[in-house]
């Protein structure tokens, strides 16, 4: 099957024409275009993303099934919650939203993966990223220790429609805790899905499932459509995983 080739400013072609799993690259839809704002606003609201490594061109994905977690669906696993439990008690803890993009956005980049021997995190995709954030559309989630980043993730959203991108820990448990407070936000704020894009074991034990990609192009759809929180993170959001921060 011949893969469509973008210009900037090009129509992505419908997620549905994605490769299949008889082809070569199972979820790969087109390859080029831009990674400007709007071009990944455009990709994310259609249930595409972008995902290449160093030395090729941009290529754009959208695999079928759809890993997903739906946040009343988020496994708290008991060691969990006590380390949840023992962060939201101390308060030289905390969680912050969109302080640090850029540290946690190249901290993920230079996280090693097991079974990859780099990274898909390339310097356009954190230029492109850090454009995104500025624009409103990009977000992360950061775990602090006495002052010190220790972990953390970034996401996409747009409306109510939540990507999860990539995480990175220096701790034991600090990007679960940023992913906990994720969850914690989105259930106050009504959202109930947050995009894992692929399947891994990680993310199953804490509670994602595949989906439909159909399915999964309708909710995005749906939620993109409906206004957008302020992304902020106050200490009373832990009550939604039964944890709540001490009153002063």
């Amino acid at each position: 099957m011949k893969l469509p080739w973008l210009e900037p400013g090009d129509p992505f072609p419908p997620a549905r024409r994605a490769w299949g799993i008889d082809d070569p690259a199972p979820g790969l839809l087109a390859a080029g275009g831009a990674l400007d704002v709007d071009t990944l606003r455009r990709a994310y609201s259609g249930g595409i993303f972008p995902w290449f490594s160093e030395g090729q061109p941009i290529l754009w994905w959208s695999t079928d099934p759809r890993m997903v977690l739906f946040t009343a669906e988020f496994r708290l696993h008991r060691s969990l919650r006590k380390t949840l439990r023992r962060f939201v008690e101390d308060a030289n803890c905390e969680v912050r939203f969109d302080t640090a993009f850029g540290d946690v956005i190249r901290a993920c980049s230079g996280s090693r993966r097991e079974g990859q021997s780099g990274t898909w995190i390339v310097p356009e995709m954190v230029s492109a990223y850090e454009a995104f954030h500025a624009a409103g559309h990009a977000h992360s989630v950061e775990t602090w220790v006495d002052g010190e980043l220790v972990g953390g993730l970034y996401s996409v959203a747009i409306g109510q429609a939540v990507f999860g991108e990539s995480m990175f820990t220096r701790v034991p448990d600090a990007s679960k805790i940023a992913l906990a407070a994720l969850v914690a936000f989105c259930r106050a704020h009504g959202i109930d899905c947050i995009d894992c894009q692929q399947n891994t074991r990680h993310l199953a034990s804490l509670g994602a499932r595949e989906i439909p990609r159909e399915a999964f192009v309708a909710a995005v759809a749906a939620r993109t459509a409906k206004p957008s929180p302020q992304w902020n993170f106050e200490p009373l959001y832990w009550r939604e995983l039964q944890l709540q921060k001490p009153s002063a």
